[in-house]
């Protein structure tokens, strides 16, 4: 059984997000400095690629931690990955 890991480092969400293809964004019109997520495909209408480091700075301001996959329980390399409060 695979396991998601959580963390809040900016090289790490990174390496992870670009080794598989993906680019920091935002959904369009949201309050607050953004809701972010990770953007795998040519860009969605309702995202907004933005630069890392206004993604890292929307991320810090929110007290967000990055909840990620590194394998599929079959092996295959996962995507999953969702943005949690770093309290809980």
């Amino acid at each position: 059984m695979t396991t998601a890991r959580q963390t809040t480092d900016h090289e790490k969400i990174r390496k992870w997000t670009e080794a598989r293809g993906g680019r920091p964004a935002k959904v369009k019109g949201a309050s607050r400095g953004g809701v972010l997520r990770i953007d795998f495909r040519a860009p969605e209408e309702n995202l907004q690629e933005i630069s890392w480091d206004k993604f890292f700075e929307i991320f810090d301001s929110a007290k967000l931690a990055f909840l990620y996959q590194d394998k599929t329980e079959s092996g295959q390399e996962s995507r999953f990955n969702k943005f949690v409060d770093r309290e809980q």
